[in-house]
């Protein structure tokens, strides 16, 4: 059932004093893309005939192919509560089609709605999700560039006065709920300059298109506190990075059928098929969560940030935990994903791996209750608990020879994808890093 009709958006439009909607979507790296138009072409745009240049976009087409159509999702509408009085601004998240009406295929949220539709197909009705984004605060110099000082010197749950933080993220939180977000917990994380906010679960499409609105909320936000907010998964050596951990549970008609009350963990059979499949394929769906070059620096041992591939019900140090909650809460938390992860594309990979293990009724290992980062490598080949890859390159190499993952991406997004990320991959590596310099340069 729609929340929104074309004629609820047209009277919102002029009760309200909009002037501008922005048209959003998300590129193949996950960074959002808008076309903003006058209040004057809504009716157009709402009618999916507002066309933009898909050849200008990171991994869409090429030159010759380059028209492509905007088709608002009507119930994404929302007017950005910091816009001015003078005229506020509203945005629509569009899906993007083709001129001759079939839906782009490397086109982010319909790559997910694709792998949602397989999953129907099996006789599940949501895939519902709870992230959990967490990022950093750094003060902007005279000229508002981002400098690497922390605004605070706070810890984990730290409040006032060691948080400074603490004003940016409630004016975050309370224009978040203005905007219709359900806040759950917002905390300082266990860095200095490090936050968390976490929403309410949704499912997988609202979820995905609520991590990119927070994203540019907490930006905009930051910047009015003369702070600049990043995602970037390691900002500073020697402290935690930020993840985003994905809690996932499927439903059928209402019920979540990961719990199961007969069961001794609480965890039915599909949920331990679904964690058999997330942990099958999660060495070469690492490519996709973890995106970017930097994500490896937040991979390794020591700073919370799982490395190894194993699950638990109670231990912090793999891949996938299993929260106690059980009922309708009962989920599997994936914490190797950050967020500098496309959402679209990593709730994908993680469906697509999880449905690989339902349908093919995979059996899951036991659990690892130990502390993980204190074995050493023969103890941990003898558990049988595999590494996650060390380098966006070893990543890319494991991903494209996966066949589940690169289906449900398609060969577009996945030719693309590969080839933009081996470029990056490529420009980090023929660099010369300070730390070269340092250990070389008197040396030699």
């Amino acid at each position: 059932m729609s929340k929104y009709t074309k004629e609820d958006i047209l009277r919102m439009v002029k009760e309200e004093n909009v002037r501008f909607i922005r048209l959003q979507f998300t590129d193949l790296l996950g960074v959002i893309k808008n076309v903003e138009i006058p209040i004057g072409q809504l009716e157009k745009a709402l009618e999916n005939k507002m066309m933009f240049d898909g050849s200008s976009i990171e991994g869409f087409v090429r030159i010759e192919e380059s028209d492509m159509n905007l088709y608002p999702d009507l119930d994404t509408f929302m007017i950005f509560p910091w816009t001015s009085e003078k005229g506020k601004v509203a945005r629509l998240i569009c899906d993007i089609f083709m001129p001759d009406g079939n839906p782009f295929d490397g086109d982010p949220r319909g790559i997910l709605k694709r792998v949602l539709k397989e999953m129907k197909d099996l006789g599940f009705s949501d895939f519902n999700i709870g992230p959990e984004p967490e990022f950093f605060l750094f003060k902007n110099d005279e000229k508002g560039e981002p400098t690497l000082e922390l605004n605070d010197k706070g810890g984990y749950f730290d409040l006032a006065p060691t948080d400074l933080g603490e004003n940016c993220r409630r004016d975050i939180v309370l224009e978040l709920e203005d905007m219709g977000f359900e806040i759950e917990a917002s905390h300082h994380e266990v860095a200095p300059g490090q936050h968390e906010i976490d929403f309410k679960y949704a499912d997988a499409v609202s979820t995905c298109d609520n991590i990119q609105t927070f994203k540019l909320a907490v930006k905009t936000i930051a910047r009015k506190h003369g702070l600049h907010a990043t995602f970037m998964a390691k900002p500073l050596f020697g402290v935690n990075g930020s993840g985003m951990h994905a809690n996932m549970s499927l439903f059928k008609d209402g019920e979540n059928v990961f719990y199961d009350a007969k069961s001794e963990t609480g965890l039915s059979e599909t949920a331990m098929h679904f964690l058999a499949g997330i942990l099958k394929h999660a060495q070469d769906f690492t490519a996709i969560t973890n995106p970017t070059v930097n994500s490896y620096k937040r991979l390794v041992p020591g700073y919370e940030a799982p490395c190894y591939v194993a699950w638990s019900m109670q231990n912090r140090s793999p891949l996938i935990r299993i929260p106690a909650s059980r009922g309708i809460s009962t989920r599997i938390e994936v914490r190797s994903v950050d967020p500098t992860a496309n959402p679209y594309l990593a709730m994908a990979v993680l469906l697509a791996a999880g449905l690989d293990g339902i349908k093919n009724k995979l059996n899951a290992p036991k659990p690892i209750d130990r502390n993980i980062y204190v074995m050493d490598k023969e103890e941990r080949e003898a558990e049988g608990i595999k590494d996650l890859p060390a380098t966006l390159k070893e990543a890319l190499t494991l991903f494209s020879k996966n066949e589940v993952l690169t289906t449900a991406l398609g060969a577009h997004a996945t030719e693309h994808f590969i080839e933009a990320k081996e470029i990056e991959w490529d420009m980090f590596r023929t660099q010369v890093h300070p730390w070269e310099r340092e250990q070389y340069m008197s040396m030699y």
